[in-house]
């Protein structure tokens, strides 16, 4: 593929093929961001040996050798991890590995576990409501939402997670974040206003499952409020550092400095990998350190509301599945559990074989179901194959 000139990326086709192969690593050539961590030493590559001859299958009977298929797929990376060490990695020939990549709704995920630190430290309480933290008008969404449904997305909210929309609410959405290009005459918004806007739906909050990008979006503006530390200082401070992150990390922020606490971090994929070895371990980091509380983590892993996923608008995803502080536990026999994000990023975890899988990629399409399912198929494939490997 002809190499993108950077100048050609704007905030109207940065999604977009084929700008997205350059724009999801340099989304700090478009948006304002916060520092997470700067840019380490680079770090001896594992090499993709162990991935060489593993055969994948698509849902179609068709059968391609796992090398083929990130080709193909638009991948940008693959990384496993094992007990905190690297033992396999793959870098299409486009990617810098040491510059971060977006992770997109993994950043959900990221944002979950730095709740639980909040909840450890005493500093925030899932019971409690929202307006506790954040003023909200009365009759809106989040006025009368727990922190737990902002978590467990159960929140009863009026709003579509429409990705391609250009003229309505996602599409402000996104402006306030600063994603869009803004309209001509526009009276600028943050995503704070934006949110506390947002009308409730005619359900019941805590009934069913609900996927909505605002909800952790206010929840990381309700730890922030909760901790009285920005969400990027404390992000770095209480998790990504003492995780053991090696390399640079970024989130993008709106006008008033607001993180997008939902979808905006990059980082790289080794990073990304600590961070699901530092779950796999129950939030202990390699050096021994305690850095999500034990009983946080383990509250994630076995519990969430079945009903809720099975009444909610993602539940043909993993048919068995739940949803927990921003997680989604496959229910599958290897005990997987994983985050998501749009464009074809995970973080997959496969407890059965102590293996973390991150993979990075630059799929114009945003969220396609058969695209999820066949990816879901490879990563457990993978997981399999690499549980013989000690």
């Amino acid at each position: 593929m002809t190499p993108i000139d950077p100048n050609t990326a704007t905030l109207a086709n940065w999604r977009t093929a084929p700008f997205c192969q350059w724009s999801f690593q340099n989304l700090d050539r478009l948006v304002p961001t916060a520092a997470i961590s700067e840019r380490g030493l680079s770090e001896p590559d594992a090499g993709s040996a162990l991935f060489e001859g593993i055969e994948v299958g698509y849902p179609d009977g068709r059968r391609l050798v796992l090398h083929e298929h990130l080709t193909r797929s638009s991948a940008d990376a693959l990384v496993a991890m094992r007990d905190g060490e690297v033992i396999a990695e793959w870098y299409a020939p486009h990617l810098d590995r040491d510059r971060p990549h977006t992770i997109f709704s993994i950043s959900k995920s990221v944002t979950g576990m730095l709740a639980g630190i909040a909840v450890g430290e005493g500093k925030l309480d899932p019971a409690a409501p929202v307006s506790h933290y954040v003023a909200a008008p009365t009759g809106s969404a989040y006025a009368s939402a727990t922190v737990r449904d902002l978590l467990d997305m159960t929140v009863a909210l009026d709003f579509e997670e429409s990705y391609l929309d250009t003229t309505g609410l996602f599409d402000r959405y996104r402006r306030a974040m600063l994603w869009n290009p803004a309209r001509p005459g526009e009276t600028p918004e943050t995503l704070e206003q934006v949110m506390t806007s947002l009308n409730r739906s005619a359900a019941e909050h805590g009934q069913a499952f609900y996927y909505a990008s605002p909800n952790a979006d206010m929840l990381g503006l309700v730890i922030e409020r909760a901790t009285g530390t920005p969400y990027h200082t404390y992000l770095a401070q209480r998790l990504w550092r003492p995780m053991g992150a090696s390399g640079a990390a970024y989130v993008t922020v709106d006008r008033a400095g607001t993180a997008r606490a939902s979808g905006g971090i990059c980082a790289t994929a080794r990073d990304l990998a600590r961070l699901g070895q530092l779950v796999l371990d129950g939030g202990r980091a390699r050096n021994g350190r305690q850095v999500v509380p034990a009983e946080w983590v383990a509250d994630m892993r076995t519990k969430g509301n079945r009903r809720a996923w099975e009444t909610g608008n993602f539940w043909d995803m993993f048919l068995d599945g739940r949803y927990r502080s921003c997680w989604y536990l496959t229910g599958n026999p290897r005990g997987a559990f994983c985050g998501v994000g749009i464009h074809g990023q995970w973080l997959w975890i496969d407890p059965e074989s102590r293996l973390v899988l991150v993979r990075f990629c630059s799929r114009p399409e945003p969220s396609e179901d058969a695209l999820s399912e066949r990816e879901i198929g490879i990563l457990n494939r993978v997981g399999e194959v690499l549980q013989r490997v000690s």
